[in-house]
């Protein structure tokens, strides 16, 4: 059975290093100069010495890097957008019934060789069905990037069973999407910039939790397309609002 997902009972402010490091998540390209950033500095109540440590360290631990005098993301961040963007831009295809699975055949690995495997197997959206057994239906437009791992064996196939029934016992449906809404309506409510800023990044990180199911397998009224729709008019809010 998949974790319970909770409902958060509060967002705390993002630091100085985050906010930056979300502006850049969410921007298209992943790029900013000095003023811009000094801009949004301003609008979000960070104070130009503190933004200016904030880079500073960013870039010191490799989230950032110049580029012609600007500001981009790193390599493990431009990644992580990459993954953002699946999540935001819904990367789903028209569905033919089949199931991406992946089985791990080789025994005697390390403890963090096999949490590294289970990062790269949750990244790509599989679910664990048994120790050491992966799944999710086959209705990705992205490459299966896991596929290569010489400790895995993959495969396409089908279930016997109800795909949806088998869908609800991978994945925590019903808890995702009370949380979504919480989320789209908590951001509804906030008015401050900071603050809406931190709901926002909460917003997309839940998204990036998404299953992204074909439609036949979803709950009624699921949310997605209105979270993604939430944070698209976010991003477009920044745009206009924090970077003139």
């Amino acid at each position: 059975m998949p974790p319970e997902t909770t409902v958060p009972t509060g967002i705390a402010p993002l630091s100085a290093r985050s906010v930056v490091l979300s502006l850049l998540l969410g921007r298209h390209p992943d790029r900013m100069s000095p003023a811009e950033l000094a801009t949004a500095g301003g609008y979000f109540g960070i104070p130009p010495s503190t933004l200016r440590v904030a880079l500073t360290r960013a870039v010191a631990a490799g989230d950032l890097r110049r580029a012609e005098g600007d500001y981009v993301l790193g390599e493990r961040l431009v990644r992580r957008q990459r993954h953002q963007d699946e999540a935001v831009d819904d990367a789903g295809t028209p569905w033919d019934g089949d199931w991406e699975m992946a089985v791990v055949v080789v025994t005697g690995r390390s403890g963090a060789d096999r949490a590294a495997l289970r990062d790269v197997l949750a990244t790509h959206r599989l679910a664990e069905l048994r120790e050491g057994v992966w799944t999710r239906p086959a209705n990705l437009g992205r490459a299966r990037g896991y596929a290569p791992e010489p400790v895995l064996t993959t495969f396409r196939c089908r279930p016997d069973g109800d795909p949806a029934a088998l869908a609800a016992d991978l994945w925590d449906l019903d808890g995702w999407a009370a949380v979504g809404r919480h989320l789209v309506d908590l951001l509804a409510r906030t008015t401050a910039p900071a603050a809406r800023l931190a709901v926002a990044a909460q917003l997309v990180r839940h998204l990036t939790a998404d299953p992204l199911l074909p439609a036949e397998l979803l709950p009624r009224d699921w949310p997605g397309t209105r979270l993604r729709a939430t944070y698209a008019d976010y991003r477009a809010e920044l745009r206009d609002l924090a970077l003139g």
